[in-house]
């Protein structure tokens, strides 16, 4: 079936990173808007963000203020692009003044997962040998992993994914921490030995999703991207960026979510760590999905009440010294 978007323009521009991951997610919506308006041409234009250029420097150091996404974004205020594909993750929760979150695609499974070095192919996350190295580059994995297996060493490791599994099969690490999404849009479902369980890894606020951003004026855009909105997931992600938001916390800050939704009604679970994993603050909030950013602030709340606030000062101001 096809739809019609009154106005122009005929060839759509799409903004994306360069990265084979960031290829993939942009070039399926590319596919699916060419499906939904065969009369227009959607053409992709790669760039790359500072987060793609600094690789040897930990995210949390750079600084998270749309990182991998300012670049994408300064081309659609020049109006050089309409619209941009991001991983919702790592999409601020704070837009530049003239562009918006226009629409959010239907979820991959959101969980971390584990991939293993061919020696540890029998094991999991609870049998790795004590001071196994795990490479991750997220501090709401550390501080998460550190808080139940305190006796595994974490190592920080950049590069897109092939880099990644390249550094882990030559033996610079045990183990590393992926998105499960990452790894299944790739075709590398092969390498994911262990899908982590929520109890252990409350996933990154949007992980699975794709946000396409738009410029705020730009209402035909508006309206041919909404053919790809998931409701369901829009609504899990708008609370799970709520409750982000509320806590002024960015994408490199040990906070996780984990957001569901049966019949109707949301339950978002949040999570606040300090760095060191000694202390985690865990709290849900159940109410109707339609609700759901107020859900997302009232559990943000919740969690600042029970010290959250400290933590989080705490862990920017470790940054800033570093």
């Amino acid at each position: 079936m096809t739809s019609t978007v009154s106005g122009p323009p005929l060839t759509v521009h799409i903004g994306s990173r360069k990265s084979q991951l960031a290829l993939v997610q942009t070039h399926w919506v590319q596919e699916q808007l060419q499906k939904h308006f065969p009369d227009r041409r959607f053409e992709v234009h790669t760039m790359s963000t500072q987060g793609d250029i600094i690789l040897d420097v930990a995210l949390a150091k750079i600084g998270d203020k749309g990182l991998f996404t300012k670049e994408l974004e300064v081309g659609m205020l020049k109006r050089e692009t309409d619209l941009a594909v991001h991983s919702l993750k790592d999409l601020p929760t704070n837009l530049p003044e003239g562009l918006i979150l226009g629409c959010i695609t239907e979820r991959e499974n959101p969980a971390d997962a584990l991939v293993v070095h061919e020696k540890h192919k029998d094991k999991q996350l609870e049998t790795l040998p004590e001071g196994a190295v795990i490479g991750t580059s997220s501090l709401r994995r550390l501080a998460q992993l550190r808080h139940h297996y305190p006796h595994l060493e974490f190592k920080d490791i950049r590069g897109n994914l092939n880099t990644r599994l390249a550094k882990l099969d030559e033996g610079q690490y045990d183990a590393i921490i992926l998105a499960f999404a990452g790894l299944h849009r790739l075709g590398m479902s092969d390498r994911i030995h262990q899908v982590i369980p929520p109890e252990i890894s409350l996933h990154a606020v949007g992980q699975g999703a794709l946000g396409i951003e738009c410029r705020a004026n730009d209402p035909a855009i508006l309206e041919l991207i909404k053919v790809l909105e998931h409701q369901e997931t829009a609504q899990r992600c708008h609370a799970e960026r709520a409750f982000l938001r509320r806590l002024e916390g960015g994408c490199q800050v040990p906070i996780g979510v984990n957001t569901l939704i049966e019949d109707n009604t949301l339950t978002l679970t949040g999570m606040v760590a300090s760095l060191d994993g000694k202390r985690l603050l865990k709290e849900k909030v159940t109410g109707p999905a339609t609700d759901a950013e107020q859900l997302g602030i009232q559990l943000a709340e919740t969690l600042r009440q029970m010290g959250a606030q400290e933590i989080l000062d705490e862990i920017f101001a470790q940054i800033q010294r570093s």
